[in-house]
């Protein structure tokens, strides 16, 4: 312990975190730099500054980072559709590689010998926080209190807190049942009534989306403008990554879009039952599949299809700064270069409806020989006979075969 001088901490400016500040200080003797980042989580993270410098903190980082987050990170997931068991949108997951990068930068930029964050033992995150750290900045130290502390309970968390007079914040009202994580994509929560997998969560657990009971009577549509993959328009209005982000997340809210509970299996090896709120990402992944569906080849979008759960695999498990994740990137950006063209979507009642898609420059869709009526002769209808009959010769052959035997 002695060996370490200086730790760069993931710091929130809660209760947990400010704990494991001055953790560090009295284990280690070890001075810590904080760092703090905005990515989208819909809170005031200067407060963190005072709360940091009221414990002694000397190097203050406090970063936003939402731009950084929506374009380096989020939109290119959803190039590759990417849905982690057929329901996560990964809204936790995704962020991790973002706060490792600047831990191990400011580690590098301070002198740091080590970080530290808050993840539990018993989470995702600490393997998402360690693998990206250690793939970035391999000669790292890495300091998890939740896996040397014996501050294993509520009780000798506030007591800790009282002891060396750390604020606790949620004395003054009501405190939140839930453990929640939020971010520009999601809002997760977990705990409370819905560690019984059988409990219908409560209303009021609910922050970002009305339901979709309440959701208004009448539909909303939207157009998004896609270019590479990615949007980049919002009924025509031109919007950096983050502001679409934010005003999907608005949009989708009002009319009870995004909400789900899930059972997902870990990293570590448990079952686990969270519920999010993914408003904007819901939107981004209907509106992109099908801008892909216009503008795609069979093919690519099928070998997409099939190599998706890979991809989000690895992001759900950390493996977000691996060489397999960056192959994959490689090739799911090159086949954005025809994903151009507008979407059209309803917003109704917690749906997404596509109700129109155009691309005025690499629509595959060719009306002449879709056609039901005169195609004018663009498409043989005598062409499938052969067609058919070779696609079923070895069916042939095996009933033939079974009829004799």
């Amino acid at each position: 312990m002695s060996e370490i001088k200086k730790v760069v901490l993931a710091y929130s400016g809660g209760l947990d975190t400010s704990i494991i500040l001055k953790w560090l200080q009295d284990t280690y003797g070890c001075e810590v730099v904080t760092f703090t980042a905005d990515i989208g989580q819909g809170e005031e993270v200067e407060p963190a500054r005072a709360k940091a410098e009221a414990l002694g903190v000397k190097e203050i980082y406090i970063e936003d980072l939402r731009e950084d987050f929506a374009r380096d990170y989020v939109f290119p997931m959803f190039r590759a559709n990417a849905v982690y068991e057929g329901e996560y949108l990964l809204g936790t997951s995704i962020a991790r590689p973002l706060i490792a990068r600047r831990l191990v930068e400011i580690a590098r930029e301070t002198g740091a010998d080590a970080i530290a964050h808050g993840a539990t033992g018993k989470g995702n995150d600490q393997v998402r926080f360690e693998l990206g750290a250690y793939a970035l900045m391999p000669e790292v130290r890495i300091i998890a209190p939740w896996r040397e502390w014996d501050l294993n309970s509520r009780e000798k968390l506030m007591a800790y807190a009282e002891r060396h007079g750390i604020p606790v914040d949620f004395k003054q009202g009501r405190k939140s049942p839930y453990s929640m994580d939020a971010n520009l994509l999601h809002i997760s929560y977990e705990g409370g009534i819905l560690e019984d997998p059988w409990a219908e969560p409560e209303e009021a657990m609910w922050r970002w989306t009305v339901s979709p009971e309440q959701a208004p009577d009448a539909p909303r549509y939207i157009e998004l403008t896609f270019e590479k993959g990615d949007v980049v328009a919002i009924d025509g209005e031109a919007m950096s990554p983050a502001t679409v982000m934010e005003t999907l997340n608005r949009i989708g809210g009002e009319h009870g879009i995004g909400r789900d509970d899930i059972v997902e299996n870990r990293y570590v090896g448990m079952k686990s039952r969270g519920c999010y709120e993914t408003p904007a990402g819901t939107i981004l992944l209907r509106a992109h599949r099908a801008m892909e569906s216009l503008t795609l080849d069979r093919e690519v979008a099928h070998l997409k299809d099939e190599l998706m759960p890979r991809y989000a695999s690895l992001i759900y498990n950390g493996y977000w700064w691996s060489p397999e994740r960056e192959m994959l990137q490689q090739m799911i950006d090159a086949s954005q270069a025809t994903v151009n063209g507008v979407v059209r979507l309803k917003l109704y009642k917690g749906n997404v409806i596509v109700v129109g898609r155009k691309s005025d420059t690499d629509s595959l869709f060719d009306e002449s020989i879709a056609t039901f009526e005169d195609d004018a002769g663009a498409y043989d209808q005598k062409d499938a006979e052969g067609f058919i009959k070779l696609n079923a010769l070895r069916l042939r052959i095996r009933a033939q075969r079974q009829r004799r035997g």
